[in-house]
C-alpha cells in the first residue's frame, strides 16, 4: 500500500499537460484495476456505511444552483440538467445551515425518483456543540434523516479546513470531538441510514493541515475532497494529488464532493481540463462517485463561477464524460 501511495500521483498525472487552448493528446488511462488497492476497493473490505459504492466504475450526481431555494426551483433546476445531459443525476448535493432540517419536499421527491442525497450540513461552532448548546436542534435533525427511510450521505461540516472557518472550527482536534459528539447523538436517535462523509479541501492537502481533522478510520465511511481550477487552472491530477495519495492510505471509497473548473479559463481550456477529468476519474478505481458544482455563486469573479450550461465546448466534453457508462454504474 505504501509503495502504491508513492506511484499514485505519478500515475494520475500521466497524459495530463495542458496547452493554452488545445486539449491534451488523447491517451489511454493507466490501468490501475490489477493495483492492491483497487482489488480491495473493487472486493470492498470496506463499510462503506448504508450508502454502499460500485463495485465498477463511480456514481454521478451534481448541485445545481436554482433560480430560487424553493420545492419548485430545487426540481426545476435539477431537471434541466438532466435533460440537457440526457441522464439522471444519482446524487443529489444539497445544501443546509445547521438549522435547516432534511426531509423538504424537494428532498422526498429526489428520493422518490430514485436518487441519493448528499446533505452538505454546515453544522456550527464545534466547541459549543461539545458544550451540549445544540442538543435539540441535532436530536431533531437525527429524527429528520431517520423519518426519510433512504441511505443518505452526509457531509458534517464540509470544507472544515477553510482558513475563514477558524473561528468557529477552532482545530482539528475540536473538529473531530465534535464529530464524534454528533454522531453519538445520532445513535441515541437510532438513526442508521447515514454514511458519514468526512470532505476538506484540496488546497488544505496541499498545505498539509487538512489530515488533522479526519475523524478515524472507525468514524468515517467514505472520504471525500472539493477540488476546483478556480485561481489556479492546473489539471485535476495536480490539484488533488497529495488528497489521492492520503485516501489511498485508507480503506474507505471516495467522492468528490464538488470538483468545477471557472470561467475565467475560457471554453477550449476548459474543455481540455474536464476531459483530463475524465480519465483521471476512471484511472483511480477508489472514486466511487463524483458531483459537479454546477453554480455561479452571487457575487463571485469569473475565477469563481463555474456553471457549464451555456459554455458549449465546456458542456459537450462533461456530457460525453457523464454518459461514459463508467459513470452509470
Amino acid at each position: 500500500m505504501r509503495r502504491l501511495a508513492l506511484l499514485l500521483p505519478v500515475l494520475l498525472l500521466a497524459g495530463c499537460s495542458f496547452g493554452k487552448d488545445d486539449p491534451p493528446p488523447p491517451a489511454p488511462p493507466p490501468d490501475l484495476s490489477r493495483t492492491p488497492a483497487a482489488v480491495a476497493v473493487n472486493r470492498g473490505p470496506f463499510q462503506a456505511g448504508p450508502v454502499g459504492a460500485p463495485g465498477r466504475g463511480a456514481l454521478f450526481g451534481a448541485w445545481i444552483k436554482p433560480d430560487q431555494l424553493t420545492h419548485v426551483g430545487r426540481l426545476a433546476a435539477v431537471d434541466s440538467l438532466q435533460a440537457d445531459l440526457g441522464r439522471s443525476l444519482q446524487i443529489v448535493n444539497t445544501y443546509r445551515r445547521f438549522e435547516q432540517m432534511v426531509g423538504t419536499p424537494s428532498d422526498k421527491e429526489f428520493l422518490a425518483r430514485g436518487a441519493t442525497l448528499m446533505v452538505s450540513w454546515a453544522t456550527g461552532d464545534n466547541r459549543s456543540i461539545l458544550d451540549g448548546q445544540h442538543d435539540d436542534l441535532i436530536r431533531k435533525q437525527a429524527r429528520a434523516v431517520r423519518k426519510i427511510r433512504k441511505p443518505v450521505l452526509l457531509r458534517m461540516r464540509w470544507e472544515m479546513d477553510r482558513p475563514n472557518l477558524r473561528a468557529t472550527m477552532w482545530s482539528g482536534q475540536d473538529y473531530v470531538a465534535a464529530w464524534k459528539y454528533v454522531r453519538e447523538i445520532f445513535r441515541q436517535e437510532r438513526t442508521k441510514n447515514v454514511s458519514w462523509v468526512f470532505c476538506p479541501t484540496a488546497e488544505g492537502f496541499i498545505r498539509g493541515d487538512a489530515p488533522a481533522f479526519y475523524p478515524g478510520d472507525d468514524q468515517v465511511d467514505w472520504t471525500c475532497v472539493d477540488v476546483y481550477a478556480g485561481e489556479r487552472f492546473e489539471p485535476i491530477g495536480v490539484l488533488m494529488g497529495p488528497f489521492l495519495t492520503w485516501a489511498a492510505q485508507r480503506p474507505k471509497p471516495i467522492v468528490i464532493g464538488e470538483f468545477g473548473v471557472a470561467k475565467a479559463w475560457g471554453s477550449a481550456r476548459r474543455a481540455a481540463w474536464i476531459k483530463d477529468a475524465r480519465r483521471t476519474f476512471k484511472s483511480n478505481p477508489q472514486i466511487k462517485a463524483i458531483t459537479y458544482f454546477e453554480s455561479d455563486p452571487e457575487g463571485n469573479g469569473p475565477n469563481k463561477q463555474f456553471q457549464l450550461t451555456g459554455d458549449e465546448p465546456a458542456f459537450k466534453a462533461f456530457e460525453s464524460m457523464v454518459k461514459d457508462p463508467y459513470f452509470n454504474p
